[in-house]
């Protein structure tokens, strides 16, 4: 078995202003930054400033166990500022040997025959949804790697290679709604891009796959300090490996199994499922967006 490191506790802090040019009289806002309790997750603490205060906020849990904060301002304002602050430990998960796990033939069947016991939960991320649309030129991109008779564990991690070696990685190259089939035929792109890459390919070859927006730890060069602020989210994918060891995730931007570095914070089918921060808004001329996120691990 392998220990993928010792535990790790952190305080993000997420910070969204927006600046508007005119007065917003009224707008209406979902919010998707409270981290999940998992196995491999503990919340400690999560808060949310909004500032104008709306009065009140309204929770909700979506059909993947996120949770959806709702707020509506109906008063005139020239500002907005949305702030997420958590505490939460993040556990080493262990994991057999690449080779020493199910086969992708036998996660495929025990969900296609409906003998996995979690298959109605994984049925989901098997299908297109509004980003990603299955393919024969996904499927054929990891067709050699994600092969039937392969360790599940295995594949992944040599999808998750060929993904970060023939990928570059260019935040110029794509936009938050750029199409995955563009992101794809260009081979360049952000962590969301490649993220749903890897789930496109592995739907394509009818493999469970789903799409997981969080964070990731930074280290700052040596001898430097790290930056309060400078972190941003991050995005991977997660595929179903069958049900002892369910889903597991794969970080393609940085060529990794993810561990205590990532902090996941919710999971959809596509980015347009995790959006951090959605709404409409009425009037406002010009908005002006700004973001800062920190990491900071509690020693």
């Amino acid at each position: 078995m392998r220990n993928l490191k010792f535990r790790m506790q952190y305080k993000i802090t997420h910070t969204t202003s927006y600046r508007y040019s005119s007065p917003v009289s009224i707008c209406h806002n979902v919010v998707m930054l409270t981290p999940q309790p998992t196995q491999y997750l503990q919340v400690q603490s999560h808060r949310l400033n909004i500032v104008p205060s709306p009065g009140e906020t309204t929770d909700r849990v979506d059909m993947f166990g996120n949770t959806a904060t709702r707020f509506a301002l109906e008063q005139s304002h020239s500002q907005l500022s949305i702030t997420a602050t958590s505490r939460v430990t993040v556990l080493p998960r262990q994991l057999p040997a690449l080779e020493a796990s199910q086969t992708c033939g036998q996660v495929q069947a025990a969900v296609n025959d409906r003998t996995d016991p979690n298959w109605l939960s994984v049925v989901p991320f098997l299908y297109d949804s509004p980003r990603i649309q299955r393919t024969s030129e996904f499927a054929g991109y990891a067709a050699t790697l994600v092969e039937p008779q392969r360790p599940i564990l295995a594949a992944m991690t040599s999808l998750n290679h060929q993904i970060y070696t023939d990928f570059k990685y260019d935040k110029n190259a794509t936009k938050v709604d750029t199409p995955t089939k563009t992101a794809f035929d260009g081979r360049h792109g952000v962590c969301q891009d490649f993220a749903h890459v890897g789930v496109a390919c592995l739907r394509s070859l009818n493999l469970p796959a789903r799409y997981v927006s969080g964070y990731l730890r930074t280290h700052p060069p040596e001898g430097k300090e790290r930056l309060v602020g400078a972190d941003q989210s991050h995005a991977w994918f997660s595929v179903y490996c069958g049900s002892d060891l369910g889903w597991v995730d794969f970080d393609p931007t940085n060529d990794c199994l993810c561990g205590i570095d990532h902090i996941p914070i919710a999971v959809g089918r596509d980015y347009s499922d995790v959006v951090p921060i959605k709404g409409v808004f009425l009037g406002g001329g010009d908005p002006v967006l700004s973001v800062s996120v920190d990491v900071a691990p509690i020693e």
